[in-house]
Formats: structure tokens, sequence, C-alpha cells
């Protein structure tokens, strides 16, 4: 069991298993009773990731900028007089660029998180772990930290010799001063979230005046510190043990998804040797056994292990693995994203991407496609406006004329950015009328609540309840809504 420590009064040492991978004798302190100490659980040693640039590296920098240019810029951006990506849950609103959708719309939002799901398991199915060695919050926010550790810090070295040595001013000032920009970007970032809920513009002012209320100050402050905890602190951590995605994604891959992969067969035996040997001569295979591949491993892995569900497909492995093979004159590609299958086989890169196309991925496509083909068509066709009716059940009644007359409230949700005018009229049952006002103005991106009087003809229809329909039509714009609505006849 990971994480297990034995430990016996007798012989004054423990045995540890951190992980499945790496055994280690500990000294501890002997006890002469005959009882004997069990730790259940072993602290995990600091990781310090290396700094490592190459192709992979850089992919991963580029979804870094890309990412946050759009979490931090959205906010800032304006569509005709208002904030183009607000979710302004006060007004029961949310805006999307043109788009105004409604609580009523939480259809849309059900296919966002059905699409988002099927893209994570079609990613998996063909790349594995790509979107968390990539594009994650926890990867992404990670990897800044971290580069603020390096600048304040240095490197992987630096930093390992700061924080074994004591506490000196250069070491007080360094950590002091990470710690501050960390806590500055967690700052901003909270306030960026929260940005997406309220209008950023009068949040600015608000928090520059010291006056954003509760809430607000509440989430910035609770999203800060979650930034801060899980980026600063927790990292790998919470790829290792606290999502559950490491812990099901094996059920999504098979011997044709592209994994990070070490060839044991060309990299073993590993050893030590100078450029100008030759590995043959020396019965060695192409890993110099450098140990670079474990020390820029974000969570601390060796690949060389094979694949482990700790690792997030990030690739830092194979950069840094190809720039030694460079520096050795050995081809690259001792450790490389492959297959399985392909490892196995040693098939050609055109083989590989042959599999690519298997029934798994092929049907994973075909659904994404066809609710993405459905999500947008029903955008694209959708009425602009909603209606919603509700009948007032406590006014049922006889009037003039012996006509009998229902009450209904009637809710008009514009989902336009101009003023729309609208007009209804009812349908369902012989002689059936409406004989209040029936027409009304909504303001841009509104709603409005109209009471409407309907009359039914007393000997038109026996006592009971009928189905009637009310049409809402736009007559600014084309479009037609109908709602179906009880009209109740008394005894």
């Amino acid at each position: 069991m990971d994480g297990q420590v034995f430990s016996t009064a007798k012989t004054g040492f423990v045995v540890t298993s951190p992980s499945a991978f790496e055994r280690k004798i500990v000294p501890i302190a002997v006890d002469n009773s005959d009882h004997a100490a069990i730790a259940l659980y072993a602290t995990e040693s600091k990781i310090y990731p290396r700094g490592v640039t190459g192709f992979f590296s850089n992919i991963r920098w580029i979804t870094v900028w890309l990412t946050q240019i759009i979490f931090y810029g959205f906010p800032w951006l304006e569509w005709g007089q208002r904030q183009a990506v607000l979710f302004d849950l006060g007004a029961r609103r949310f805006f999307v660029f043109g788009l105004v959708l409604y609580p009523q719309d939480l259809v849309y939002l059900t296919a966002m998180l059905v699409i988002a799901a099927l893209t994570l398991f079609l990613f998996t199915a063909v790349a594995g772990r790509l979107w968390c060695g990539y594009a994650c919050p926890q990867t992404v926010y990670t990897e800044i930290f971290l580069w603020i550790e390096k600048k304040v810090c240095g490197d992987r070295s630096a930093r390992m010799r700061l924080d074994a040595g004591p506490w000196t001013l250069n070491r007080y000032t360094r950590k002091v001063t990470k710690h501050v920009l960390w806590g500055v970007f967690s700052l901003w970032t909270g306030f960026t979230f929260v940005g997406y809920f309220t209008s950023i513009r009068e949040l600015t002012l608000d928090v520059w005046q010291l006056n954003p209320t509760t809430w607000e100050t509440f989430w910035i402050l609770f999203y800060a510190l979650a930034t801060y905890g899980n980026a600063g602190y927790l990292r790998e951590q919470i790829c290792k043990h606290m999502c559950p995605y490491a812990r099901f994604q094996s059920a999504m891959f098979d011997k044709d998804t592209l994994v990070v992969a070490y060839d044991k067969e060309r990299g073993e035996p590993r050893g030590a040797r100078s450029r100008k040997s030759d590995p043959l001569s020396l019965n060695l295979g192409a890993c110099v056994d450098c140990n670079l591949c474990f020390q820029v491993c974000p969570t601390g892995i060796d690949i060389r292990h094979g694949l482990q569900y700790e690792c997030i497909g990030c690739g830092a492995c194979a950069d840094v693995c190809n720039t030694v093979m460079d520096k050795m004159g050995y081809a690259r590609g001792l450790v490389k994203y492959s297959t399985e299958n392909a490892v196995e086989k040693k098939w050609t890169k055109s083989q590989i991407w042959h599999r690519v196309f298997r029934p798994r991925v092929l049907v994973y496509t075909s659904i994404l496609a066809g609710i993405l083909f459905a999500v947008i068509f029903n955008l694209v066709t959708r009425t602009p406006f909603k209606v919603d009716v509700v009948p007032d059940r406590g006014v049922v009644r006889v009037v003039e004329a012996g006509n009998i007359e229902n009450i209904y409230r009637m809710q008009v949700m514009n989902a336009m950015e101009s003023t729309q005018k609208f007009s209804v009229s009812v349908s369902g049952l012989p002689g059936i009328q409406i004989t209040s006002e029936n027409k009304l103005a909504v303001e841009s991106t509104q709603s409005r609540w109209l009471a409407i009087r309907v009359q039914l003809p007393a000997e038109t229809s026996a006592p009971g309840s009928y189905a009637i329909y009310f049409q809402v039509s736009a007559l600014d714009s084309p479009g037609q809504v109908i709602e179906k609505s009880v009209f109740r006849v008394p005894n």
C-alpha cells in the first residue's frame, strides 16, 4: 500500500513506500520497549520541477496565454451598451455577446455540459489527458505560479538550496516577495471571476472606493484563496489525490490511445557514458540515466517505470529527453507521444494516426457533432422572445351578459437588444376573446408582466376545464410564440 510506514523498536529503522517505484530506509529513534510503532502515512517530499523548453512546453505556454487572455479579457469587452459576457444572477439574465438567455433556457446550459463531457471523452480516447496537461485551470495556474517562483527564487537547484538553508535576510526577502506576488495575482483572479457575475466596471469602482457588497467581497476572497492554495501549495496533490478524472481515466484508455511513453526496448539497459562512447560496446541502451525526465515532471513520477495514473500528459519529459538525445547525438523519441500498440509493434506515425479513427472515436465524434448541430440550429432559429402564462385560479367569475371570465398573468421576455412591441390573441374555444389590453412594449433585454382578462359566452361550453392557446406575435420583427393554458367554466 502506498504511503505505509513500518517500524520496530529493535531495528530503529522504518521502511516507507511513498510510491510504487521507490523504497527507502529512514532512521528513527529506537524505543527500548517491546512495543512496535506503526504509522500508516508518510509525508511526501516537496517537488521542485525543473525548467524545460521544447515543442510541448511551447504548446503548453501558448495554451496558458490563450486561456488567460480569454478569462481576464472577456469581462472587459463591451457589446453595444453592456458587458459582452455577463451572468446577471440578480436580474436572471445571461449575456453572451449577442445572445441573451433566461432561466428558461436551462436546456442550453445542459447541452453545454454534455458537449464538454463528450469533448473530454473524445480527447481522452484519442490522446489521453490532453486537458490535464495543457488546459486544466490547475495546470495553468500552477505553471504561472511556478514561473513567478522561478523568477523570484531561482531555478530548481537554487530553490532547493534556499529551502534547505538557514533563514537569512535573502531567504526572507525572496519568500515574502514570492508570496506577495502570488497573493496579488490570486486577488486579481478572484476579482475577475466575480466580474463575470456583476458589472466589472461597477465592481472596479466599488473596490477602489472600498465599498463592495458582502457577497462580492466573499467570492473575491474565496476564489483568490482557492487559487493561492491550489496553485501555490497543493499543486500536484490536486491531480494525484483530489481530482476524480485521474481515477476513472483508464476506462477511456485503450492500446491505441496516445500517451507519453518510454521506449524501454531502446533505452535499456540505461547508464551514464561520455558523448564519444559507443553504447553498443558498453552494452547500454539510449537512456543515459540523467534523471532529467523525473526532475521536470510536475507530479514527480518517473516515466521510465511506465504509464502511471499521476501522469498528466504534459510532455515535459519528452522535451527534456529530446534535448539530451540531441546533445548525445542520438535519435529523438526515446520518450514521446505514442500508443501501447505502436511501441510494441514498432508502428510508423502513419500507422498510429490510422488507428486514431477507430470505432470508439467515431462514435464520440458522431454524437458530439450531432449535439453541436442541434444546439447551433436551435440557437439560430429560436424565437427572440419567451412567454410564460400563469392562470389566476382565484378569479373565475360570471360577468355582464352572462359571460365567463378567467384572468391570466402573462410574462413576456424580450431577448433582443432593442425595444419590441407585441400583440396577444387567444383561441381554442368558440367565441373566446380577450377583453383587456392585448398589446404591450418590452424594453431591450427586459421582461414585463401583463394581466389579461379572457371571456367566453356561457352557453357555448359546459362546466369543466378546456385547453386554450395564447398567440404572442412580435410586431416589429418576425416571430410568434404559442402558449397553452386552461380555461375553467364553473358549475
